[in-house]
């Protein structure tokens, strides 16, 4: 696994959170502890404080980004994803799901850009 290395944090022009009230980011500064399994200069993967499943991680963008609308920048998402499969291999997951809340209605509480890892049980459909 990558050593964590010293991150700088930018705030987008258009943010509801400002980088230095961000739960997030205060994580990735390391200011906030976390049990961070995984870190690379663009991605941070941490087990979640209130898990849904056995295995919930939550792998984030280390570029404050509030929400899925608010980018478009399609590197933030081909990281999101190759990090989740990176990690997906390493923990021997085969089934699992990866989920990305937008706005408070679909669940968000946290408005920096993540995905949630699900795995380590039969995960129903439709989900919520």
């Amino acid at each position: 696994m990558p050593i964590r290395p010293s991150l700088s944090i930018t705030p987008p022009a258009d943010t509801t959170a400002t980088v230095a009230d961000c739960l997030f980011c205060k994580i990735i500064r390391g200011e906030i502890p976390a049990k961070v399994i995984y870190q690379t200069e663009t991605v941070t993967v941490f087990e979640d404080i209130a898990p849904q499943a056995p295995v919930h991680l939550l792998i984030i963008a280390n570029q404050h980004t509030p929400s899925h609308l608010k980018t478009d920048d399609a590197s933030i998402y081909q990281a999101l994803l190759s990090t989740a499969k990176t990690v997906a291999q390493a923990m021997q997951l085969e089934d699992y799901r990866l989920i990305i809340n937008n706005g408070a209605g679909a669940g968000q509480s946290v408005f920096h850009l993540h995905l949630h890892l699900l795995a380590g049980r039969s995960l129903q459909w439709p989900p919520g």
